[in-house]
């Protein structure tokens, strides 16, 4: 396909995302009924759609329409590409634009130069106030890739040198001993033999740091409580070098785990009933994922009020559940992936406020500024333990 002909493809998956689709949905459909695209072509029309996507308002807005196709001249526009050169009308290409096209379009400011929806700008405001223009502009762009290094499996240098004969790049970073960001061959990591045997896994840099503040040592029993597709449950258990239990609300979200764990070397038991005690408690709550925008982009424009409302009380109700769990002298780990201190440092006073006979050891925020996702941890404990 033409660097053309890639754009006008995703301005067709755009089309179908503003209609309703979800985008992963609508990539795939694409694909699916274009097989004679090739896999760079689908990576850079990948590119293009969620480039967009982060990008939803301000595009619409230089572009002067909702449409896929004014959201490509918009996007080309913000990155300072000659919409001509991509709107030309040959073979597969967007027909070549109109006087009324190349007249259209608008500077964007306020909310939709930040790429927010109005509600979420204003909740930016009073939630991380003095924040608002950093996290707003980095939720904008694509996020680094990061690696975990599985200290089951290899050394952080080891692991590295075994990345770098396949071709893939990377230099270590200072928040996490175990981390690794990405500088080359991002692409190739899910094909590479050090991801197949288990030297790395795909995580988050601020998701390690979560982490790497729960006060582990060897022979503790773990639990974690919301553990997802699992990939703090691997990391607890490198660690620990021992046993972790993992729990879900809904089991399927942890179908991929006893797989990942065997490849990791990880000794991972999963339950739908936990019983306790347990020395760590590990709840990783469902979140807006606002810390996560920038590799999930769709969520900044399908979360609502109501549903933030109802993802609070959620987290409430898990802190209440889970306090049982906790062994004497035990800790209770509270983390979001979002920015927004109601799923944060409130949920926290909230907690104490109804629960003092605890209190909070340590609380921390990683964020955008390090490379990393927006990050949240507590560290809980019962008085006088």
């Amino acid at each position: 396909m033409t660097p053309a002909a890639r754009w006008a493809a995703a301005a067709d998956i755009l089309d179908q995302i503003g209609a309703g689709e979800p985008a992963e949905k609508a990539l795939t459909t694409w694909a699916r009924k274009s097989r004679f695209a090739g896999s760079k072509d689908r990576a850079a029309i990948r590119d293009h759609v969620f480039d967009i996507l982060r990008c939803w308002r301000s595009t619409a807005a230089l572009g002067g329409g909702a449409t896929g196709r004014a959201r490509v001249l918009g996007r080309l526009r913000q990155i300072g590409e000659d919409p001509e050169t991509v709107f030309t009308g040959d073979g597969y290409a967007l027909a070549a634009l109109t006087d009324a096209e190349r007249a259209a379009g608008d500077t964007p400011d306020g909310a939709v130069a930040m790429d927010l929806s109005d509600w979420l700008f204003d909740l930016f405001n009073r939630d991380v106030p003095g924040e608002l223009d950093a996290m707003g502009e980095a939720l904008r762009h694509r996020a680094p890739v990061f690696l975990r290094v599985n200290t089951l499996r290899a050394d952080r240098s080891a692991a590295q040198n075994a990345l770098a004969a396949e071709g893939i790049g990377t230099v270590p970073h200072a928040l996490s001993e175990t981390a690794l960001e990405v500088t080359e061959g991002a692409r190739r990591i899910a094909q590479s033999e050090a991801f197949r045997s288990g030297l790395v896994e795909l995580q988050d840099l601020s998701s390690q740091a979560v982490v790497d503040a729960i006060p582990l040592e060897p022979g503790m029993s773990a639990l974690d409580y919301c553990a997802g597709g699992g990939g703090k449950t691997l990391a607890l258990a490198a660690r620990l070098k021992g046993p972790v239990v993992a729990h879900d609300a809904d089991p399927k979200r942890m179908s991929d785990l006893p797989a990942r764990a065997a490849r990791a070397g990880a000794d991972v038991t999963l339950t739908q009933k936990p019983v306790g005690p347990f020395d760590v408690v590990l709840c990783d709550v469902p979140c807006s994922g606002s810390g996560s925008w920038r590799r999930a982009p769709e969520g900044k424009w399908t979360l609502t009020l109501e549903r933030l409302d109802r993802l609070t009380e959620i987290q409430k109700e898990i802190l209440a559940e889970v306090t049982g769990l906790v062994a004497e002298g035990g800790v209770l780990v509270y983390a979001t992936c979002s920015v927004l201190s109601r799923e944060n440092e409130d949920q926290v006073e909230a907690f104490l406020a109804s629960h003092p006979d605890w209190t909070c050891q340590r609380q921390q925020r990683f964020g955008f500024e390090t490379g990393g996702d927006g990050f949240f941890v507590a560290i809980l404990t019962r008085r006088g333990m």
